[in-house]
């Protein structure tokens, strides 16, 4: 395993973040717990999770399994750099939603009951909050850091102005402020190469991609859909991107049966090779497709690839960051 620090910090995270929104509705604990085993067993340190997902309100059901898995004890917790989120909805009130700094609070002390800890690694914001003051959401997150229950913050879906708003913020309070920012990422899914990833690696946040395979449609969905193994590919993101990118994908799969590699290998190296990627997140269901997760880091995206994929799936614009990618 290969590992790389988190944006600017000196804190190192394996290449490949485990992914656990598939616990509990895709995947049982029992079958959970083993793929956070085999993880580690292959030396990924890094593990990704949320308070809302389990997708029941208020249940947090994931970071349970995550939860139970660390008490089983030797030395689970303390191998591993632990990240979750606070801003959706765990209760029918008002205040149990967003970033105000009682909500900030409440829910990090709730999951880290769930995920039986005393304190949470990097605790990222899901999505911006407009409405709350960017000082409100500081002096919680700086409460929580100075209490010792957080280690670092990170941000999710953010844009990129939203990005130099709240790290400008955290300067001003002379704070750590953002060590990362989790945006979909993949070759079908390119425009935070225009703002996002720029102002991150301008701040030195670390980028970590979620839907490094478009939910699928870029693990050879064409070929599993004629074979009668789609699987994910037939619902959600995926299947209304294989609707709509046909001919994109059928290049695409051609491209990987010339070079003899799988499809979803070659999506997670060309992450993997680009400026900022800190660690594309995986969501295996079975430790199968963790282990062939880790092909991925095997295959050398050189120049005349990139460019290959570039044709494939254009960039936005004249590809690269903004101004340049749209004007003259």
């Amino acid at each position: 395993m290969e590992y790389t620090n988190l944006g600017r910090t000196g804190l190192k995270v394996s290449r490949l973040c485990l992914g656990t929104m598939n616990f509990g509705p895709a995947t049982t604990e029992p079958d959970s717990h083993a793929i956070m085993d085999h993880g580690r067993e292959l030396g990924l340190n890094f593990y990704d999770t949320a308070n809302v997902y389990g997708w029941k309100l208020g249940e947090g059901i994931t970071e349970k399994i995550v939860g139970t898995w660390f008490a089983q004890g030797g030395g689970r917790r303390e191998d591993i750099v632990l990240a979750t989120k606070v801003y959706g909805g765990m209760g029918e009130g008002p205040n149990d939603k967003g970033l105000s700094a009682r909500h900030i609070v409440a829910a990090c002390e709730a999951s880290l009951e769930r995920l039986r800890t005393d304190h949470i690694d990097l605790y990222q914001m899901h999505h911006v909050e407009r409405s709350t003051p960017w000082e409100e959401i500081w002096q919680a997150m700086d409460l929580l850091v100075a209490q010792g229950k957080v280690r670092y913050v990170g941000s999710s879906n953010f844009a990129g102005w939203n990005l130099v708003q709240a790290q400008e913020s955290a300067n001003r309070r002379h704070s750590l402020g953002l060590v990362s920012e989790q945006c979909i990422y993949n070759l079908m899914t390119r425009h935070v190469e225009l703002e996002v990833i720029p102002a991150a690696m301008e701040y030195g946040i670390g980028i970590i991609p979620w839907s490094p395979l478009h939910g699928g449609a870029l693990s050879g969905a064409l070929r599993k859909l004629e074979q009668g193994s789609a699987g994910r590919s037939t619902s959600g993101r995926s299947a209304e991107a294989v609707e709509q990118h046909r001919d994109q994908l059928a290049a695409w799969e051609k491209l990987c049966d010339e070079r003899g590699v799988d499809p979803a290998h070659l999506a997670m190296a060309w992450l993997l090779s680009r400026p900022g990627v800190t660690a594309p997140i995986v969501g295996p269901r079975t430790s199968e497709q963790l282990d062939g997760a880790l092909a991925s880091m095997d295959i050398d995206v050189d120049e005349a690839l990139s460019s290959r994929l570039d044709e494939i799936f254009p960039p936005v614009g004249h590809g690269g960051p903004g101004p340049e990618a749209w004007a003259w």
